[in-house]
């Protein structure tokens, strides 16, 4: 078990060090003008840092990285339920961490800028409050909470849909070890045609690990409101509701083999 969980924080550590860097760098802008930097960047950076992760952490401990799907296996995969809290403690732990990486590799552009919001999704994200300008930039954050409930439980059902079909060996089935291209692949959709609203954490982890440390090398505002809590609960939600559909839409409709 300890095995798995020391998994669990390094996929994780390595999820936030690459997904919350491409935020860091389109945000900071450091070596190219800022409208080199776009959406694309994020969405791209993020799924290949998914992709990294789920390669590096896999064979040790399933690649969960994320307590919603940690809570989804465990409700309709029998994913043991002793092993849930630990193992979402170790992804809190490896967010953290990640975060902390990303911070020591842009510490001097984020102390410039004054410690802007590179963390965690919602109000003060720098998709808030675009360094690079442009029109873009005044209807950002436009949102309501509601809103933004929607696109975190439709995002994290998508993910899980992803994530299911990507070991389903009943379905259509990934040779060579491809499944977290379709993983990561799955990443870049929901980032791409769904992340607007709310920035797509899909993962309670990876907003709520970089979010305490943000609060600690002061980034200001990360729980002024009650924001924080939506990128916790509504994943949840969504993966609850993407294991039943995948199952009950997919699975009980594939040929027995």
């Amino acid at each position: 078990m300890f095995g798995k969980l020391i998994g669990e924080v390094f996929g994780t550590f390595i999820l936030i060090l690459l997904g919350d860097g491409v935020v860091a760098n389109v945000g900071l802008a450091p070596r190219l003008a800022a409208p080199a930097y776009n959406w694309n960047t994020i969405t791209f950076g993020w799924a290949f840092a998914v992709i990294v992760a789920v390669y590096v952490s896999a064979g040790v401990s399933g690649a969960h990285l994320n307590p919603a799907v940690t809570i989804a296996l465990a409700f309709k995969r029998g994913f043991p339920w002793k092993d849930v809290f630990p193992y979402i403690i170790a992804q809190v732990v490896g967010a953290f961490l990640g975060a902390l990486g990303v911070y020591l590799v842009y510490m001097d552009g984020l102390v410039k800028a004054g410690m802007p919001n590179v963390w965690c999704t919602g109000p003060g994200s720098v998709f808030g409050q675009a360094f690079w300008g442009g029109a873009g930039a005044a209807s950002a954050g436009g949102y309501s909470f509601v809103n933004a409930i929607v696109a975190e439980i439709f995002g994290t059902a998508v993910l899980l849909w992803g994530v299911l079909a990507s070991g389903d060996s009943k379905n259509t089935g990934l040779m060579h070890n491809l499944g977290p291209f379709l993983v990561g692949g799955t990443v870049l959709a929901v980032g791409l045609s769904l992340g607007g609203p709310s920035g797509y954490a899909i993962n309670p982890a990876r907003d709520f690990g970089p979010r305490l440390f943000g609060t600690l090398v002061g980034t200001q505002g990360l729980f002024a409101d009650g924001y924080w809590l939506i990128p916790i609960i509504a994943p949840i939600i969504g993966a609850l509701i993407g294991i039943y559909l995948y199952d009950l839409l997919v699975s009980k409709n594939l040929p027995a083999k």
